[in-house]
């Protein structure tokens, strides 16, 4: 069976270890996470830490593999636990070998297939799908901000002790971007700062204790590149990448701004072009209406107001385009080579363009 990270490490306990588990995605903090709730269960007892293998696939064979799969646990009565990690190209290099495997696997030991990617179409995932763990460990994107917003909740509570309202929780995405890793670093930041455990912590909270300056220097990157001031921008950029900030989660943290102006530029577009009239500001609130994702929170509806308003139509209506070009860009599937700075910083100038209306 296949199912999502978030679904598996809210109730780990619910889906026992099987004889292979397959970790599919590119978000590490997911993967190292059900990894570690595999490995516990798979392993158990004092002894566990001794009887958990990790290969690099670019090295082993299928023959070794084997061996491994089939040697008995030195260390109590447990079995093995047999980690290959980027695994893409030994299952494409054996993938005969591993289709055979997978019919009947090892009773005793596991393996753990880290792979980037696993089509349903393929006769090795539906041979694993059958009887085994296929946990989707892939990143946060852009259209499932409202399932990480959730996320974020059940999160808190269940690994922090923490109650977020929903206020809370979709501020703290905002603040922080949708990188899981992240998101766990700030939660148990705040953890250490609330005392009373029992309390529900609000946005105000939230907004107070977490990712403070990370927050000013995105929305001031952003004010800056709308009002022309590109040479500015990019310092504040460059503050973001020397505080270790990535760039895919810096393109998070935009994107999140960044749609919410684009969606909102089009509704008042289509609201005129029927000889209506729509303020900014109700644009803004209707937009959780059409999409729950692109919800506004109160605690930062002024400043998009004031972006919007200093955006414009042009740029509004390009917004979309720059965002999918940035984002393919930087994940190697456009068509820029640059480094990912630098295709943050085309993104940065082509905000700055000048306004048009």
């Amino acid at each position: 069976m296949e199912l999502l990270a978030t679904d598996y490490l809210l109730k780990p306990s619910k889906y026992p270890a099987t004889s292979i588990c397959v970790l599919v995605g590119d978000d590490e903090f997911f993967k190292s996470e059900v990894m570690k709730n595999l490995r516990d269960v798979a392993l158990g007892g004092d002894d566990a830490e001794f009887s958990f293998y990790s290969f690099d696939a670019a090295t082993i064979t299928f023959v070794r593999l084997l061996e491994e799969l089939t040697t008995v646990a030195m260390f109590g009565g447990c079995g093995r636990v047999v980690n290959l990690e980027a695994a893409d190209s030994f299952v494409t290099k054996y993938r005969d070998e591993m289709e055979k495997y997978a019919e009947k696997p090892s009773s005793s030991n596991f393996l753990l297939l880290q792979l980037k990617t696993f089509p349903a179409t393929t006769k090795l995932y539906k041979k694993v799908a059958a009887s085994n763990l296929i946990i989707n460990c892939k990143s946060w994107d852009d259209k499932r901000e409202k399932d990480c917003v959730s996320w974020v909740a059940r999160w808190a509570t269940l690994r922090h002790d923490l109650k977020l309202n929903d206020d809370a929780a979709s501020v703290m995405v905002q603040l922080v971007g949708m990188e899981s890793g992240l998101l766990e670093q700030e939660l148990a930041k705040l953890a250490l700062v609330v005392k009373d455990k029992s309390q529900t912590i609000t946005a105000k909270v939230v907004t107070d204790n977490v990712g403070a300056w990370r927050k000013r220097t995105i929305f001031e990157m952003i004010d800056l590149a709308l009002a022309g001031k590109c040479e500015d921008a990019i310092t504040q950029l460059s503050r973001l990448i020397a505080a270790g900030e990535t760039p895919v989660g810096i393109i998070a943290q935009i994107s999140s701004t960044l749609r919410k102006l684009a969606a909102a530029t089009r509704l008042i577009q289509d609201v005129e072009a029927t000889g209506k009239k729509i303020t900014v500001s109700d644009a803004l609130t209707q937009l959780g209406n059409i999409d729950p994702d692109l919800k506004v929170n109160p605690y930062f509806k002024p400043k998009l107001e004031q972006q919007l308003k200093t955006l414009g139509r042009k740029r509004g209506g390009s917004l979309l385009r720059w965002l999918l070009e940035t984002d393919m860009n930087l994940k190697g599937g456009g068509e820029s080579r640059a480094e990912p700075r630098f295709i943050l910083e085309r993104l940065i100038i082509q905000l700055s363009a000048k306004r048009d209306s």
